[in-house]
């Protein structure tokens, strides 16, 4: 079992990150106090991350986000961050539906993927190339 810092054992520069994470949050999750228990400049380094990453706008709108951080945490058999970011999908406006079909792709993948590795598919089929404007 991880050390958590607890909010109220956080001085410094761990205070302050969790006074923002709250803010954003309500609470601070046990993934950022296992953190903290273990460097304040890890701390500091991931929170940044998520706020640019996951807070910040950008192409993506929030649900989306969080539906990708569930895939990839489901796919890494990661259950808090697959508990976390499920719900936090669901917050930002996921249905049931969009779980769902989110679980169905990440099954679909993981064999596609599977079959394509095994039996060594040749790429024919890529990003097109990038158009340069003037």
């Amino acid at each position: 079992m991880s050390r958590l810092l607890q909010e109220e054992q956080a001085q410094g520069k761990v205070a302050i990150v969790y006074a923002e994470i709250k803010r954003e949050f309500g609470s601070v999750p046990n993934f950022f106090k296992a953190q903290a228990a273990v460097d304040a400049d890890w701390l500091e380094v991931n929170w940044q991350r998520e706020k640019v990453i996951m807070l910040s706008p950008g192409g993506l709108d929030r649900k989306t986000r969080e539906l990708i951080a569930y895939a990839v945490s489901e796919v890494n058999h990661n259950e808090y961050c697959t508990l976390a970011h499920e719900g936090m999908a669901r917050e930002a406006g996921a249905t049931d539906q969009e779980i769902d079909q989110t679980r169905q792709i990440i099954e679909l993948f993981c064999s596609f993927n599977a079959i394509a590795d095994t039996l060594s598919v040749p790429i024919d089929i890529g990003p097109p190339e990038p158009v340069e404007t003037a």
